[in-house]
Formats: structure tokens, sequence, C-alpha cells
């Protein structure tokens, strides 16, 4: 595969000679968004046009090659003569991560005091959503922002029982959504991106957002949550839709792991990330279906065709739990498949993950049907509850990784009594 030295194309080259600099640049990483990217860079326009008028400000699309109408429903967008738009295919690996590099990249180039991204498939982006990412990266208030949102209580599944938890007990940061896709961050932070040698690994694809958090986290930039409300976008059926998103993310997570085991270990206090802009509310949140039946199958089909890598991979005890589960399930019983448990599984797979000589990717792809069990018990206990609710028992199982985290760092030799 050719390695690209650059994402940027040379027709964008032409247009960073045309505007020189710009103060404020938001990049839309997008692929076969026809339905929404006119939407998205509206509201973008918008909120530019009211909240940063003093700025010169651009708009950058960085599109994936679609098949659609996506690039040309970007242009169609009447935005006012004042905000720059580019709208561009990237050059590199496909995949979300080198639409980012092209941001980095031009962000460099233009000078920019600030950059912010958002996704493409977006339903509930409003003006605002603009200002709250932007202004605490340009009243230097912080050098990262993430995205707090209110989303359905089956949204989000990779999120909730695996990134979340792993995030926030291995580096001592309460980030509630570390890949939500929607950030703000400082020209600093986009020149170490750029330098980093891994645009031609799973971070280059859907590993970027969590690569990005984690980054931000280690490097010592000071990060704040914005509150966005409710995010409604293109969610998927967990059971169905997530395939190569979870390895993607689950290879880049473990991968960072091993970068950053330094700052991992149990003396790291645990900080509170300050979220801004926080309103109490209950929105209405739209319903995401989930099949409980194909959660099921995929489960007991993946257990009973990867069990004896299992044995090589997970402690006996977490073994022999599993099995019972497996059983119950194929008599049509209920054991559940705990919050306690998966803890443990995903710290045995963390270890093994840096041990593994063999390929990295097929270990993660061993591990998809405990995560679809984990998900089906999760959907099964909340199943009744409020999203609130629901969002509390995501907390408790974060709790339950933190208080288990000695198991993890026994496994990796560096647990003291």
């Amino acid at each position: 595969m050719k390695k690209y030295e650059s994402a940027i194309r040379e027709n964008v080259l032409l247009w960073v000679n045309k505007i020189k600099t710009v103060d404020i640049l938001i990049g839309v990483p997008c692929y076969n968004c026809e339905e929404s990217i006119g939407f998205v860079v509206e509201q973008v326009c918008k909120g530019l046009n009211k909240y940063f008028p003093e700025y010169k400000t651009a708009i950058f699309i960085s599109d994936g090659g679609s098949l659609d109408d996506t690039r040309e429903n970007a242009y169609a967008v009447d935005i006012p003569e004042e905000v720059g738009r580019r709208v561009t295919i990237y050059r590199g690996l496909p995949g979300k991560g080198t639409s980012f590099r092209a941001v980095f990249e031009l962000a460099i180039m233009l000078k920019a005091k600030a950059i912010g991204v958002f996704d493409a498939d977006l339903r509930s982006i409003t003006p605002e959503w603009v200002k709250f990412i932007l202004e605490p990266i340009l009243d230097g208030s912080a050098g990262f922002v993430t995205p707090y949102y209110r989303r359905h209580k089956f949204d989000g599944t990779i999120t909730n029982q695996i990134v979340y938890p792993l995030t926030r007990a291995l580096y001592g940061v309460d980030v509630r959504q570390p890949i939500g896709g929607d950030f703000g961050f400082c020209p600093e932070l986009a020149a170490f991106y750029v330098k980093e040698d891994v645009w031609e690994t799973d971070v280059a694809r859907f590993g970027i957002d969590i690569w990005m958090t984690t980054c931000a986290v280690n490097e010592g930039f000071n990060i704040v949550q914005t509150y966005l409300g409710t995010k409604i976008h293109g969610a998927k059926d967990p059971a169905s839709d997530l395939g190569p998103m979870f390895r993607q993310v689950v290879s880049t997570l473990f991968y960072l792991m091993g970068k950053y085991e330094h700052n991992w270990d149990r003396k790291n206090p645990f900080k509170t990330i300050e979220i801004i802009n926080k309103v109490d509310e209950e929105p209405e949140l739209e319903a995401v279906s989930v099949s409980m039946n194909d959660l099921h199958e995929e489960f007991v089909e993946g257990f009973h065709n990867f069990r004896p890598l299992y044995n090589e991979i997970l402690n006996d005890d977490n073994i022999s739990r599993l099995d019972k589960i497996y059983e119950s399930w194929i008599a049509n019983g209920d054991d559940e498949f705990d919050a306690e448990l998966w803890s443990k599984i995903l710290y045995d797979f963390a270890y093994a993950y840096q041990q593994w000589q063999r390929n990295k990717r097929r270990l993660v792809d061993v591990l998809t049907p405990l995560y679809f069990g984990r998900t089906k018990s999760y959907c099964q206990q909340v199943m009744k509850m409020s999203s609130s609710e629901a969002e509390q028992v995501v907390h408790d199982q974060a709790a339950i990784f933190e208080k288990n985290k000695p198991y993890l760092l026994k496994r990796f030799d560096i647990w003291d009594d």
C-alpha cells in the first residue's frame, strides 16, 4: 500500500495560498453522508456567524471518496462569503482518521487559533455546539474539548462497555465520551497529532477518536467536557453494525495502553473533568433498536468457536464463569454476564494484547463475542429503566473497573501490596 506523506491534495494547497490564514477552522469528516452533510454544514456556518463574527473562519469538508452526492450537497449549502469553505477528497488510507489528519495538517498551514471537528451524520447539531466546542480553546481554558451528551441507553455501547470504563480506570480521568466524534483542540495539539507515525494503522480508520482523547490526556493538555444536549445521529444496532469499528477502536485502545503504561499505575489520583454549559434537563431521546436474539446468538456461537483460545487468554476463574453463562444461555437460561466478570475479561485481553506475537487484530476479533454477551446482559438490566437510570448503571460499571484495577496491575506484574 502506498504511504502518503500528506493527506492534503494539491487543490487544497492552492486554496491555502489564496486565503493564507484563519482564526478558526472547522473540519467535517465524511463518507456517503448526502442526507445529513448539508444540515451539518449549515448549522456550523450559523454558529460561526452568530458567535464568532470577529474571527476569520473556514469550514473544511474532508471526504473519503463518497459515492453519493455528499460533496455536491456540502457545496450546495448557501453560506456567507466571509466563511471560507473547501470540499475535497483526502489522500491516504481510507478512514475517519485520515480525514482528521487532513484537518490537522490544514490547521497548521492556516495557523488556526482554534480547531473544531463535527461528525457528518449529526441530526441534532445546533449553532450553539460550535460555540461550546470552540470557546474553551479560544479563551485558553482548555487544550482539548470533549463532548458531553445525553444519549439513549442503547446508543454508544462500545463507549459504555469498553472505552469509557477502561479510560477512566487506566488514566484516572472521568471523560464520559472519549470517542464522541465532536471535539475542539488547540493548534499545539494538532501539531502533536500530525507528527505521530500512526497513519498506516487503525488510528487512520475508526481508532482516531480514542487516540485523540488518550493522547490529549497523557500529553498533559488541559481537558474540559462541554455539554451539547442530545446526540441524534446515525446510531447502529450493536448486534449487527459495529464490527470494523469495534476492532479498530479496541485495537487502538490496547495499543495506547502499551504506549502510556507509565501513566496508568494505581498511584495516579482520580481527576474529575469539568463539565461546562451543563443544564439540568431530561430530554426526550430518540430510541435506538437492539436485537437481543442476535446478541445472544453472536455470543453463543462465538464462544463455542473460540473456546480453545479463551483458555490461552483468560484467567481460570473467568473462563469457568463464562462456561456457566454459556451453558445457561444454550439452555434458554438467563445467567447474568455481569460487570465484575466483564472488567476482568477486558483486563485479561489487555494483558494478552501486549504479549501477543500473532495477529493482534485476530485477538480483538476473539473478544467480540464476549462484548456481545456483556452487551446483552446490560441491555436486559436497563430494559425497563429510563436513560438517566441506565446512565447510573454505566457509572457503576466504571467504578467496578476501578475497583478491579489491581487485578490488571498484578497481571502486568506492577502491582504491590
